[in-house]
């Protein structure tokens, strides 16, 4: 931090230092503040569908973790080939079963890639669309082992899911970070969810702490 404070410039701290704590404590250091994505993703003013997001909340509320955390960073999933944060809820693509009954198909395009044709032409293709179509555009089919369709998942997150010709709706993935678990101290006694400003008078320490409590029971959807 001392290299970044001594560049003059005005800095924020990234990556599970959403706790008053720890905002605190970069404040102290010279950080004018920290990112926040995860407590917001699952406010309720966020894009994120009511139902995925209450869901969600529920079953990290009250449910044992997987072995290994709520959050998983696959190295595969991304076709752009960066790690990508998801959470592990039931339901989703995070589940190998789930992921396997997808049928493949790059609709969206929002990730593909440009790539050089053998005539000097540019094409676009993606290493989660149909294996054959990735290969058949010279690509390599280990590129496309354990690649999800972030875009279509994305795109069910918000509750514009797809329905393809085949009758397959596409499922969700719902990206968050490592510390999801913090949405248990934004819950309040009878609540099953939080708003945008709780979490601000929660990281400000504006507001009283939550009280352990049990969580009502949140109404499952019958189709995720």
């Amino acid at each position: 931090l001392e290299d970044m404070v001594a560049l003059g410039l005005p800095f924020w701290l990234a990556g599970d230092y959403a706790t008053p704590e720890k905002l605190a404590h970069v404040r102290s250091q010279g950080a004018h503040g920290i990112q926040v994505g995860t407590l917001f993703a699952f406010s309720n003013e966020s894009g994120v569908d009511e139902t995925l997001r209450k869901d969600a909340i529920h079953t990290v509320l009250n449910e044992v973790a997987p072995e290994g955390g709520w959050i998983f960073t696959d190295p595969r999933s991304s076709p752009t080939g960066f790690p990508f944060k998801a959470a592990r809820i039931p339901g989703s693509i995070s589940e190998e079963s789930i992921y396997l009954q997808r049928k493949r198909i790059c609709d969206l395009g929002y990730l593909r890639h440009h790539y050089k044709k053998e005539d000097g032409s540019v094409a676009q293709r993606c290493p989660a669309e149909p294996q054959a179509d990735y290969v058949k555009k010279n690509g390599l089919l280990e590129d496309t082992v354990g690649r999800k369709c972030l875009c279509n998942a994305l795109m069910a997150d918000i509750g514009m899911a797809q329905i393809q010709a085949s009758g397959q709706k596409e499922m969700h993935l719902l990206t968050a970070g490592d510390d999801l678990n913090n949405i248990k101290r934004m819950i309040k006694v009878g609540q099953n969810s939080y708003s945008a400003k709780d979490v601000i008078n929660y990281l400000l320490d504006l507001d009283v702490k939550p009280q352990p409590h049990i969580n009502p029971p949140v109404e499952k959807s019958l189709e995720l």
